[in-house]
């Protein structure tokens, strides 16, 4: 086991999985909504659905990385930087 985030190619083809997962029932309930006789609650339920589920997907395709550590925090001293004070060329 490693600490290693994922690369970023894996995690653009996980994205890609949610996306065309939800975007195929967005269209399985589209079809469901237009083709099978039904009561007009369950009609409507589909056809949200379907209005609904682009957006989750969109949402979720373009939230990256939300599996990586936070940020490390870059506000302590770091040994190897140069003090503010002697930042200048040649000083």
């Amino acid at each position: 086991m490693t600490d290693a985030q994922p690369s970023l190619s894996a995690d653009i083809r996980k994205r890609e999985i949610s996306y065309v997962i939800k975007m195929s029932i967005r269209v399985v309930c589209l079809i469901l909504a237009v083709t099978v006789p039904a009561p007009v609650w369950v009609r409507a339920l589909l056809i949200g659905g379907a209005v609904l589920l682009p957006y989750l997907a969109v949402i979720g395709a373009n939230e990256r990385g939300k599996d990586l550590p936070p940020p490390q925090d870059m506000d302590g001293a770091n040994q190897n930087e140069i003090p503010r004070h002697r930042r200048e060329i040649g000083s």
